[in-house]
């Protein structure tokens, strides 16, 4: 072992009844060190993370993990080193000891916070929590503490935030919660999965930034789970590549990005998405597929105190937007959470009633269901999380085959079949690939899998327009760029014109003809996307191209 190793792994092995699912793995982590666990779902990197604390049910696991900051409190150590913290093999503990090294000596932020923290206790509680089971502080002193964290991590207003429920905290701000959490006791190594993957790209940025202050001034290292490549070569001092269960690669990030040695690792580094899209105008003489004039689109809130009884109050969610689609053209609309792109969507969509003028194919938006069958047919959507939209209910068959039964009642199953068929080949899917494709369930399938068979269901109706809500975002790199791929071809096959949500300007670059860039409900910028990121004029909007460059 390394004489500044605070954490050495050797021959790390864990697999479920029977099944090896990390093959003898070997790394280090020193004192004070940046170490970017790097690879695709499936690739064993959070199961490594998570084996060192014993925090994966059902697993095997063998070999050593060696770490040298224990506080010499445990019932079994091993040695004691220079600075009086034991040495311990953490897959030797026994559970009591592993319960006293979590969250004091290692601690760890998990990907999603609103799954992670508990919904019936306010963030202030769970914090004040870990301080008293953890460091016998009383309630009034873990409280004041929870509060100084809280404003260490930047929440505003700290002391009233406390008292929130994590489900009235933004995104960015529960993570913050949660990172506060994570460093109450000040430990010695922050294991991070996946810490900025549900944020923005300025909330990553600010939440790098905020890893990277506190992990200098606590001195600690950060084991960082991550398929982000940008993030790694922002945050990261070194790198490890895994795949299947085996690290690839490892070495400096500077070293590694500049030159990768291994096949999986330039594969990585090339899966930046590529733009591959037709750049010509649509004809002048063609309608717009879509036109919005001085749009708006609110929700009533309640008033507090007596006038609330008689009146509702109003949140505009977005303010006067104006934009055209043209056919065969994708429009991108970039923002960080609560700007109003969701919002946006929902209204193109006909799920959220809006002010303004609205068009789609020259036709709006009736309040008669009826009425808008026509217009249900000529714009569907695809939702950013694939499993939490298809029904794990239904098969592939009835999945994608739904949209024929309502909006061509009179076909037969027999004449569906095929067309079925057809739709999930032109996206990839071909029985002879998958056998029993239409018997099978969407839980049987990946993530890019299945947002390919969420796509096929949209293009089953033939619609002139596709809504794409965050359609990678939930994805892997590799994937993320099958995808786009898939999408940038059906465009020019099909002459699809896309309303494209999402906060990657990467994504934008790849896809985009024309932009919106949006804060706060408002259009700040618009423009094509030449004009719009090459040329940034609103200090938004440069800040957004700054922080993916």
């Amino acid at each position: 072992m390394s004489a500044l190793s605070l954490l050495d792994v050797k021959g790390l092995r864990v697999s479920f009844a029977g099944k090896e699912v990390v093959r003898g793995i070997d790394f280090s982590v020193a004192a004070g060190e940046k170490l970017a666990l790097v690879g695709e779902s499936g690739s064993g990197k959070t199961v490594t993370a998570l084996s060192l604390l014993g925090l994966v049910q059902g697993a095997q696991t063998s070999g050593q993990a060696v770490f040298r900051g224990v506080q010499d409190r445990l019932n079994s150590v091993s040695s004691v080193n220079l600075q009086g913290d034991a040495q311990a093999d953490l897959l030797s503990l026994s559970e009591r000891d592993l319960r006293a090294v979590r969250g004091r000596d290692i601690a760890m932020i998990f990907q999603e916070p609103m799954t992670a923290l508990n919904p019936l206790f306010s963030v202030g509680n769970q914090i004040a929590e870990v301080l008293q089971l953890k460091e016998g502080l009383s309630p009034a002193e873990a409280h004041q503490a929870a509060v100084t964290l809280l404003a260490d991590t930047g929440i505003s207003e700290a002391e009233r935030r406390s008292h929130s429920f994590p489900h009235q905290l933004s995104g960015g701000q529960r993570q913050r919660a949660m990172i506060a959490m994570a460093l109450a006791c000040q430990p010695r190594l922050l294991l991070a999965d996946e810490p900025t993957t549900a944020l923005d790209v300025s909330l990553r940025a600010q939440i790098l930034d905020l890893l990277s202050a506190l992990q200098k001034k606590k001195g600690m290292a950060v084991l960082l789970i991550t398929h982000d490549l940008n993030l790694v070569r922002r945050f990261a001092d070194r790198i490890a590549v895994m795949e299947n269960g085996l690290i690839v690669e490892q070495g400096p990030v500077a070293k590694v990005f500049a030159k990768p040695q291994h096949p999986y690792t330039r594969k990585l580094m090339d899966s930046r998405p590529v733009r591959d899209v037709t750049e010509a105008f649509s004809s002048v003489a063609s309608a717009p597929v879509m036109q919005s004039r001085n749009l708006r689109v609110s929700y009533p809130v309640p008033i507090a105190g007596f006038r609330g009884w008689f009146k509702k109050g109003e949140f505009v969610a977005v303010k006067s937007a104006s934009f055209t689609l043209e056919k065969g053209r994708t429009l991108g609309v970039i923002g960080e959470s609560g700007s109003g792109k969701s919002t946006l969507a929902l209204a193109v969509l006909g799920l959220h009633p809006s002010q303004g003028e609205l068009q789609l194919a020259g036709k709006t938006w009736s309040r008669d269901a009826t009425n808008n069958k026509a217009m249900r047919r000529a714009v569907q959507v695809v939702f950013q999380d694939p499993f939490s939209s298809l029904s794990p209910r239904m098969s592939i068959e009835e999945i994608v085959g739904e949209g024929l039964r309502v909006h061509q009642s009179q076909l037969s199953v027999e004449q569906r079949y095929p067309r079925v068929v057809k739709a999930l080949a032109d996206v990839g899917m071909a029985e002879t690939q998958f056998p029993r494709l239409l018997q099978r369930y969407p839980h049987e399938f990946s993530g890019g899998q299945r947002q390919r068979i969420a796509i096929a269901r949209a293009l089953m109706v033939e619609p002139d327009m596709l809504v794409l809500d965050e359609p990678t975002s939930a994805l892997d790199v590799t994937v993320q760029k099958q995808v786009l791929e898939l999408l940038q071809r059906l465009q020019r096959e099909r002459g699809l014109s896309y309303l494209l949500i999402t906060h990657d300007v990467d994504v934008i670059r790849a896809m985009a003809h024309d932009v919106l860039v949006m804060q706060s409900g408002e259009v700040l910028e618009s423009g094509t996307v030449d004009q719009v990121l090459l040329s940034p004029q609103h200090p938004y909007t440069r800040l957004l191209v700054r922080q993916t460059s």
